[in-house]
């Protein structure tokens, strides 16, 4: 239960520090955030890990997982930029 929730704390943060590099802060709330962060880094800890999901948490792991929200986030731009015109 304790390591859920220290995803879900981690999630946002990344998430809400993700959508300030994106300039989508104002566009989407605190779950939206926690979502966007949390998605990001379990994607893109597959990716880098090769298919497992890494349970550690240290710097590599909290910058690919910032790296991946980062990622999510301008793909979901792009979506949504192209369902507007």
């Amino acid at each position: 239960m304790i390591s859920f929730l220290i995803w879900i704390v981690i999630g946002g943060i990344i998430g809400w520090l993700a959508s300030i590099v994106m300039r989508t802060d104002a566009q989407q709330g605190v779950l939206l955030n926690i979502i966007v962060g949390i998605v990001g880094a379990f994607l893109a800890g597959l990716i880098v890990n090769g298919g497992t999901i890494n349970d550690e948490i240290d710097v590599t792991s909290i910058l690919v997982s910032f790296l991946g929200a980062v990622v999510l986030l301008a793909i979901v731009n792009l979506i949504r930029r192209g369902r507007v015109r």
